[in-house]
């Protein structure tokens, strides 16, 4: 049971770079992505503690600090949506 739980959160964690690493045009997508990565890494985290017998207080500080990134790659997609109208890579001159 512990081996299973183990290979889905590794096929979690590639499947989340897969689509990161892929050429997807949207902004949405990629952070969507990104949001996926960091829930296989707290549930990682969850079971190596568990296996430890650990202290859990280090996925609240974890949490935190990936709802903090959360919010912050959702206003800075806000914003784009704002000036440029879309979310669209290949519309914005990176120059």
């Amino acid at each position: 049971m512990m081996m299973n739980m183990w290979f889905v959160i590794l096929v979690m964690y590639l499947f989340g770079n897969m689509i990161f690493v892929s050429k997807y045009k949207h902004l949405l997508i990629v952070l969507l992505s990104l949001e996926f990565i960091v829930l296989s890494m707290y549930f990682f985290f969850l079971m190596f503690l568990m296996m430890l017998n650990y202290n859990m207080y280090m996925l609240v500080i974890f949490m935190v600090i990936s709802v903090c990134e959360g919010a912050l790659g959702l206003s800075i997609l806000v914003s784009m949506i704002r000036t440029h109208g879309n979310d669209y890579f290949q519309s914005y001159n990176l120059i």
